[in-house]
């Protein structure tokens, strides 16, 4: 056991709080993916307009979050692992959240209204990776269950791998067949944008992995 772990038995119960705030953010990411799979996946403007706002404000609470762990983090001296893997966890988190909230942002101030099966593929890979960076969030609490932590960092790696694939040949469609430079370019920024909520959540996965071989 670790001096750390040794530590937490003697941290009042009430100050225990980093649990409950990370296993909110993580459960807010996978909150504001469904809303993303369901714009991506609606014909109806005005819906996916109202979906847009949802996911603004779903984003706005993760950064309520985030500010809460932040505090937490300067008020207690006692931390149930590493500050700096607390810290790191906490901004891979949030950066899901703001490309999550981004790539919606952009097809939004484009104007973006045909939603291509690129965008709906890596909108789908953002909510695999999202679901597993709250199960293993969940798990963090005791580490009793360390192997499937580690089950779903290397999901989280594969997913991202998916990701990167799916952008790499969008990008290269874009290139051959769009003829519109400003199409292109709309496109990609979006493209670009959900790809990189897919490495925030690879950047999770690594803090997690960390925090298993540290407290092992």
């Amino acid at each position: 056991m670790s001096l750390n772990s040794i530590f937490q038995y003697f941290v009042p119960k009430d100050r225990k709080v980093f649990f409950p705030l990370f296993e909110q953010a993580a459960g807010n990411l996978v909150v504001m993916s469904n809303k993303l799979i369901e714009a991506v996946n609606t014909a109806d403007l005005n819906k996916r307009s109202d979906l847009y706002n949802e996911i603004d404000k779903l984003e706005n609470y993760g950064d309520e979050l985030t500010h809460q762990i932040y505090t937490e983090l300067s008020k207690n001296f006692i931390t149930p692992f590493d500050r700096e893997d607390i810290a790191t966890l906490t901004s891979a988190i949030d950066d899901v959240a703001d490309y999550i909230q981004g790539s919606v942002n952009r097809m939004s101030l484009y104007k973006v209204e045909k939603i291509t099966q690129p965008i709906i593929k890596l909108a789908e890979l953002v909510l695999l990776g999202s679901l597993e960076i709250d199960k293993a969030v969940k798990e963090l609490k005791d580490l009793k269950n360390v192997r499937h932590i580690a089950d779903s960092c290397i999901r989280i790696n594969s997913i991202e791998n998916q990701a990167d694939d799916v952008f790499d040949r969008a990008v290269a469609d874009l290139f051959l067949y769009e003829k519109d430079a400003i199409r292109l370019i709309k496109y990609k920024e979006i493209l670009s944008s959900l790809e990189t909520a897919t490495d925030m959540c690879e950047d999770a996965a690594n803090v997690m992995e960390s925090i298993l071989v540290k407290n092992a």
